[in-house]
């Protein structure tokens, strides 16, 4: 007997479940990856797994005959779908960029995303699992490479927040231009999400993009305070 699929409510009794077992799953992981050795590695690989995987598990789902995609869930270039595959090869390679684009996008937006999800279709839907799973994947990384692997933002402490600022504000040029050509809405940069986000709160398009870019800004500062008199970065390469 096939359970019938419903429309996702925020906040709702489903959400939270989903935010516990996700956190949960989180803890654990990095409980398994303190303790070392092939806790550690086995930890880490089904951390890289649930990124790297995040993309093909989406869009097969999206790819289900009762489902007719739109182009913005059949390309890779939503900001969680590029921080995935980031934190992938960041775990896997402990690339100091690659960590650092993944401690700063996994917690200042893939964590918003959590609580604020984009997506239309409750369990037991096959999008809805694999969104939480790419999503929980995301922020696990980022809590994984500083509390396990050791990675610490660059000196001084604005640096890395202002270099990883640098990037995200090229990726949202590079979306708005494919939202132009393609009629996508990567990034949100073309308007709001249909559920309610923070976007909601932050005026009509294009001022909320304004507004977004600040508190951007701010939230990456924020980040990297509690890593002051911290030590030098440790357990990544350059």
């Amino acid at each position: 007997m096939m359970l019938a699929v419903t429309a996702f409510r925020p906040f709702s009794a489903e959400h939270g479940i989903t935010l516990l077992i996700g956190a949960g799953c989180i803890a654990a992981l990095i409980f398994a990856g303190r303790k070392g050795g092939n806790s550690r590695k086995l930890a880490t690989a089904v951390l890289a797994f649930c990124n790297l995987a995040a993309y093909p598990m989406n869009l097969a789902a999206w790819m289900a005959p009762d489902i007719t995609p739109a182009m913005d869930n059949l390309l890779p270039f939503h900001l969680c779908d590029i921080a995935a595959i980031t934190a992938g090869f960041a775990l896997l390679t402990r690339k100091r960029t690659l960590a650092a684009l993944t401690y700063f996008w996994g917690l200042a937006a893939t964590f918003q995303a959590l609580l604020t999800p984009a997506i239309s279709v409750g369990f037991p839907a096959w999008a809805f699992i694999t969104f939480f799973i790419q999503h929980f994947a995301i922020v696990g990384a980022a809590l994984f490479l500083p509390i396990v692997d050791g990675w610490r933002p660059e000196r001084p402490w604005w640096k890395s927040p202002l270099k990883i600022y640098g990037i995200t504000a090229i990726y949202l040029l590079s979306a708005m231009g494919i939202n132009a050509l393609l009629g996508t809405n990567f990034a949100f940069a073309s308007r709001p999400p249909d559920n309610p986000s923070l976007i909601d709160h932050l005026g009509p398009w294009p001022v909320y993009l304004v507004s977004l870019n600040v508190i951007c800004l701010a939230v990456f500062l924020l980040l990297a305070l509690p890593f002051l008199g911290r030590g030098k970065p440790a357990g990544t390469k350059p």
